[in-house]
């Protein structure tokens, strides 16, 4: 579909991921791509398949079914390798588990979590609990139940000492210590002291924070700009932040006002001028007026 509305690859697969770096993986049995025009590019042939990122996506071959990628960009179970866009193996399934690339590394499991680079040469090794993507020069890592930051070198820029802890978003990351979560910067300074039941990532200078049962949004000083008053929240994205308030979901613009009158059973960050929504059991796709471009369908 695109920004109008219009279907420009019929339905006909089985699942499909969001597009990246020109093409989309998708599923026909298994996991192959599809370039912008619907054409397949790489056949299918695998159990799951990531998105291109560097260059390289991460495919798993082999190992028991599993959900799709989680946020953090996760497959688990089976062999993990990585493929160019011709869908030549460039680093081999050898991997319990794999991320994808980000600033020129991926987090790999071997036993442990550790960093190989482009060519699969590994760069950090593996060493840690869990490990998460690169993320303005630092990835979240966990040691000994504590969590923490490398650089990347291996060097433990920040060292594990959280009950949780978030990527670097705009210089910052959330963590959790003592059951609350504050902010803090690359130095390891708590820029934003533990004090919110919840938080999400800084986005143009504003983050998704719970106070009891409330969300609100602070700015970098820690200061609610906008404040707690929905059930729920998540971080902007081209400038709307996806609210829920009296059980239904709407879109705030950065100083609070409702873009989006709340309506929807449920929503997401817009992407490319568009936000998925879902409307008694149905989906579709509004602009950043609240206007259908894609109607509702199950």
């Amino acid at each position: 579909m695109d920004r109008s509305g219009k279907i420009v690859i019929n339905p006909q697969f089985d699942a499909a991921e969001p597009f990246s770096e020109g093409v989309a993986a998708i599923k026909l049995g298994r996991w192959g791509f599809v370039d912008t025009s619907g054409k397949i590019t790489i056949n299918p042939q695998f159990d799951k398949a990531g998105d291109f990122t560097h260059g390289l996506a991460c495919v798993r071959l082999g190992g028991s079914v599993a959900p799709p990628f989680d946020p953090f960009g996760v497959a688990p179970h089976g062999n993990f390798g990585f493929v160019n866009d011709d869908g030549k193996y460039v680093i081999n399934p050898q991997f319990d588990d794999a991320r994808s690339f980000s600033e020129g590394l991926a987090a790999v499991k071997v036993g442990h979590w550790g960093f190989i680079d482009k060519s699969g040469k590994i760069v950090i090794n593996p060493q840690f609990d869990d490990a998460e993507s690169f993320s303005e020069g630092l990835a979240v890592i966990k040691s000994g139940g504590r969590w923490g930051f490398t650089d990347t070198t291996g060097k433990m820029a920040i060292n594990p000492q959280f009950d949780r802890a978030e990527s670097f978003s705009e210089g910052l990351a959330a963590v959790r210590s003592g059951g609350h979560w504050g902010f803090l910067d690359k130095s390891g300074n708590l820029t934003i002291n533990p004090q919110f039941d919840d938080a999400g990532s800084f986005v143009k200078g504003l983050a998704p924070v719970r106070a009891g049962k409330r969300w609100g949004f602070i700015d970098r000083s820690g200061k609610f700009v906008i404040n707690a008053q929905f059930d729920n929240a998540a971080t902007f994205s081209e400038g709307l932040a996806p609210v829920k308030q009296g059980g239904r979901w709407g879109f705030v613009d950065a100083t609070g006002k409702l873009v989006i009158n709340p309506q929807f059973d449920d929503a997401r960050c817009f992407t490319n001028g568009l936000a998925w929504v879902k409307s008694g059991g149905a989906f579709g796709y509004v602009d950043n007026a609240g206007k259908y471009v894609y109607n509702p369908t199950k």
